[in-house]
């Protein structure tokens, strides 16, 4: 297990600490699913410095005050058990972002939670000469036009690595390959939206922020801070818990219906940008995320916009 996987791991073990002790001084009984997903974080929370589980415990801690504050009815309400539960890698893949869902279950009510160490990337998605981008992205399948763009790209990357060439000696890296595959990226992305104008924008940033809402927390280590930023776009957060509302409001946001522009970000030979209304805008820088080269190539996507009622919560370690 890499170091920065650890670390998220054991970050997600914080936060469900740190629910208990919350319960505790609420006097709610709480359940965590020791499920093989909390193992798994509680494997890396062992293996974590103790002057690290610390760090982690005040990061926490300082998300969970923000998210109290929007969120009552994680200890108000009725009596019946709070449950929090970490969900496993695969949940991410089939459109769901949340890390940590806090469930009341007889009240039919849930909320999730991202959290982050030091990580504000969006998603880490490939491209490969199988990997059909546009099924797994907008649910619309990449058209003959893609797959006859790539096959070169991807046959010479599959000569190279047979060679055993590092990424450091291909002679023109960016020409080569970073250019006409994200020429080819873009191109789809237009025929596609050319044809599905309705469902793609939607369907894209669903994919890339996630099908369901959620409070994404950020530790930034160095500045003692937790970012707390909430994304309320179909309305399932921030609810009342009977008579005692919350004491911060979280707009819903907007998802987008069009695609402004797409294109390669100025002076850049490796990252490719797409504006959409509603305040939407991503970055897609490529690169290879090995040494040696590969038949494929990883996405460092970041969001660079998004709608201006999207709230972003810094809230100071104590």
């Amino acid at each position: 297990m890499s170091l920065s996987n650890q670390n998220g791991r054991a970050l997600e073990t914080a936060y469900l600490l740190t629910f208990v002790a919350f319960a505790k001084l609420h006097n709610k009984n709480i359940v965590v699913d020791k499920n093989s997903s909390y193992h798994a974080a509680k494997t890396a929370w062992e293996a974590t410095t103790s002057e690290m589980q610390k760090v982690f415990l005040t990061s926490a801690t300082a998300g969970l005050n923000a998210i109290l504050d929007a969120e009552p009815m994680i200890f108000g309400g009725e009596s019946d058990d709070l449950e929090v539960r970490i969900q496993p890698d695969q949940a991410g893949q089939a459109g769901d972002v949340r890390d940590i869902l806090v469930v009341r279950s007889t009240l039919g009510w849930e909320i999730g939670l991202s959290v982050k160490n030091n990580h504000f990337a969006v998603k880490h998605s490939r491209l490969s000469s199988k990997l059909d981008f546009g099924a797994k992205w907008f649910d619309i399948p990449c058209s003959q036009e893609y797959w006859d763009d790539i096959t070169p790209i991807f046959s010479y990357l599959a000569t190279e690595k047979k060679n055993g060439l590092a990424w450091s000696e291909l002679p023109a890296k960016e020409d080569d390959v970073y250019v006409p595959l994200l020429n080819a990226f873009l191109a789809e992305i237009n025929r596609s939206y050319a044809t599905h104008s309705t469902t793609l924008p939607r369907n894209m940033v669903e994919y890339l922020i996630g099908k369901f809402d959620f409070y994404k927390a950020i530790g930034v280590n160095n500045k003692r801070l937790t970012k707390v930023q909430p994304y309320n776009l179909r309305g399932t957060l921030n609810k009342s818990a009977g008579a005692k509302n919350p004491k911060l409001i979280i707009p819903i946001s907007p998802l987008p219906s069009r695609i402004i522009s797409v294109g390669f970000k100025p002076d850049s030979k490796n990252t490719v940008e797409v504006f959409m209304d509603e305040g939407w805008q991503f970055s897609f820088r490529i690169h290879n995320a090995s040494t040696k080269v590969e038949a494929s190539l990883k996405f460092d996507v970041q969001i660079i916009g998004m709608p201006a009622n999207i709230i972003c919560i810094d809230y100071k370690w104590e």
